[in-house]
């Protein structure tokens, strides 16, 4: 199982629009050989550099498995977007403090759908998660915060 972005090459620099000095939104994801068993998929963005520890910026779960492609700024019917640590449900760019971070895409296929509100945060998903992942994979982008001093 892969997951990637026509926008940026993984590693590389996530474009501005996907970010806080830009649209804020969320940027157009690819997934490839998802396994067949899949009954649904969950996505987590994160960022391990934040200051304060582990920041999440978006939670997707219940994702089609036959989902190919999440066009930028929607999601596909049916899935539901968890609290980030933003503290609201849906995407939430990078924004680093300082410096450059890295922001994780983690896609996790799982063998069944998670009974879960958009109420739920991280924690919430990941314990859903636990004993229902056929396959993960990620993919990471970097993001330094545009200044203009």
């Amino acid at each position: 199982m892969k997951i990637s972005s026509p926008a940026f090459i993984a590693g590389e620099k996530i474009p501005t629009i996907y970010t806080c000095d830009g649209e804020n939104i969320s940027p157009p994801l690819e997934f490839f050989d998802v396994p067949l068993e899949a009954v649904s998929l969950a996505l987590i963005v994160e960022d391990p550099d934040a200051p304060g520890g582990l920041w999440t910026h978006w939670t997707v779960w219940n994702i089609p498995p036959n989902t190919e492609l999440i066009p930028s700024k929607m999601v596909p019917p049916g899935t539901v977007q968890g609290l980030t640590s933003y503290g609201a449900p849906g995407y939430g760019g990078p924004c680093p403090p300082a410096g450059s971070h890295r922001y994780f895409f983690r896609l996790f296929a799982l063998d069944r759908r998670l009974d879960l509100g958009q109420e739920s945060n991280r924690a919430e998903l990941e314990k859903a998660l636990m004993g229902h992942i056929i396959a993960e994979t990620d993919m990471m982008g970097t993001y330094e915060k545009n200044r203009h001093d």
